[in-house]
């Protein structure tokens, strides 16, 4: 069965112009050729089969003796890279996989001809579930399919992986991305998105010098510390400490050094008093010029700085919004507790996501989610904010259930954000993090900046190339969709 140009199934082979790339294919596994993308060694990978859940896996085929370099989710929230030669070696929560063939390991080097080959996997989204990679121990590659709800569990399958193949590694990846964007039609290549002017200027997060204790009067400081040095940033990042939250009244601190207290839910859209003029712990000022607005302003017209982002998560906060409090009330939020995929439960555990699974998240009613958005990005842009850093996005995969799975979701909520984001930061200021999942990659239309990979350890020195290598393989992927951010 030749499929487009030069892929084919045949005598049990996955073969690719000419090369065999993987062996003792399943035969439920059948092709489909692309139809009218950029690439005519192009086509989708899926199954014949009679099996209906909420999370199936399918066998493919082994592969053996090539190498390969795969980005997979070490934790919820990230992705790093890995490189291999059999399929064992692939990691649970692959998202992309580029395999090279036998000639390929000439590639860019002076004198020799472009003979080498390299194959391109992408897992997609079908429906109301999410496929992604990983490797067994027969050196098989799997499909993995997954909805995240319970209830949810008839699938098509016959558009999983999409693969294609080319002699330069970087054009098919971008060719494939392109022609994946094409048959989804739910999310922009990278290529068609605004770019806000912020990546232009040289900016400063507050995170890795104050952490939550980050005050208005700390921001300034911390503005006069680097205009001293010679580098004054003309762009500022206001990150996560300067929202009104709280723990509900039967909920113990879940806080480990240099990070949140991911028990705090979200009490105000507004700001708490570390950032109201002359502001006291327990009081609020309704003025809104005694409230973010000031510092806002003060910062811009006494440090020249051009640009403001304020974070907040995807759903608010860590614990998301409280319920039952008055001034929230009527985005009617919801206590949901994560239930997170084997495949993320079976790498690097995290104390972010074990806290909010024993406390819970106020999940925002996906109806009006919306207008939890508009109002809090309003409040903002009126203060004199230009975007937000927008942080634990990869939560809502663990709150599928009831909601029609975490496809579903993801959508919903990524789509308010995004019309959000458009009425009230009209030069696209949205910063995308905690967010390497294809759920919301393949959900993107418009966001168009990306964190690159897990945090920066500045007093680390062991961690500091880790992360340089992390974000540069990491790009491969995600810079196919946005423009990836290096650091913090």
């Amino acid at each position: 069965m030749t499929v487009g140009a030069g892929i084919s199934v045949s005598d049990g082979r996955l073969n690719v112009l000419g090369e065999s790339i993987l062996s003792d294919v399943h035969e439920n596994i059948i092709l489909t050729p692309a139809a009218g993308g950029l690439l005519s060694n192009g086509a989708f990978i899926g199954v014949q089969s009679d099996q209906i859940g909420s999370r199936r896996v399918f066998p493919v085929g082994k592969l053996l003796d090539l190498r390969f370099m795969c980005v997979f989710r070490f934790k919820l929230w990230w992705m790093t890279q890995r490189m291999g030669t059999c399929g064992q070696d692939i990691p649970f929560e692959t998202q992309f996989l580029i395999v090279e063939g036998l000639d390929g390991s000439h590639f860019g080097e002076q004198g020799k001809e472009q003979s080498s080959l390299y194959v391109v996997f992408l897992p997609i989204l079908e429906g109301d579930f999410r496929a992604v990679l990983q490797g067994n121990a027969n050196n098989e590659l799997e499909i993995c399919l997954e909805s995240g709800d319970p209830a949810v569990q008839e699938f098509d399958g016959s558009h999983l992986v999409f693969v294609a193949a080319g002699s330069d590694p970087f054009d098919v990846i971008t060719n494939a991305v392109k022609t994946v964007e094409g048959h989804l039609q739910t999310f922009c290549h990278r290529d068609r998105k605004k770019m806000p002017d912020m990546l232009n200027w040289f900016g400063w997060c507050t995170w890795d010098a104050f952490y939550t204790n980050v005050t208005a009067e700390g921001v300034k400081q911390g503005l006069e510390s680097l205009e001293g040095g010679g580098i004054p940033p003309k762009f500022v990042i206001i990150d996560d400490g300067w929202q009104s939250v709280g723990m509900d009244p039967t909920s113990e601190e879940a806080k480990a050094d240099n990070t949140a207290n991911f028990a705090n839910r979200l009490t105000n859209i507004k700001e708490n008093h570390k950032f109201q003029k002359d502001g006291k712990a327990g009081e609020r000022v309704e003025d809104p010029a005694m409230g973010i607005r000031h510092i806002v302003t003060e910062i811009k017209d006494q440090h020249s700085v051009k640009y403001v982002y304020v974070w907040h998560a995807l759903a608010g906060y860590w614990g998301g919004v409280r319920p039952g409090v008055a001034e929230m009330d009527h985005y009617d939020s919801k206590m949901a507790y994560p239930i997170s995929s084997p495949g993320v439960q079976s790498n690097e555990p995290c104390d972010a996501l074990n806290s909010i699974t024993k406390t819970g998240l106020g999940l925002v009613n996906p109806e009006k989610v919306y207008n939890f958005y508009n109002e809090l990005h309003s409040y903002l842009a009126s203060a004199g904010i230009n975007g937000v850093k927008v942080d634990v996005q990869n939560i809502l995969e663990t709150l599928g259930a009831g909601h029609g799975g975490r496809v579903k979701l993801a959508r919903k909520y990524h789509q308010a954000l995004e019309a959000s984001i458009s009425r009230n930061f009209p030069d696209n200021g949205i910063i995308s993090c905690m967010s390497h999942n294809t759920d919301g990659l393949y959900s993107a239309k418009r966001t168009a900046v990306i964190r690159a990979s897990d945090d920066f350890w500045p007093r680390d020195p062991a961690s500091h190339t880790i992360h340089i290598a992390s974000v540069a393989y990491n790009t491969i992927f995600l810079g196919e969709f946005m423009q990836p951010d290096w650091d913090m």
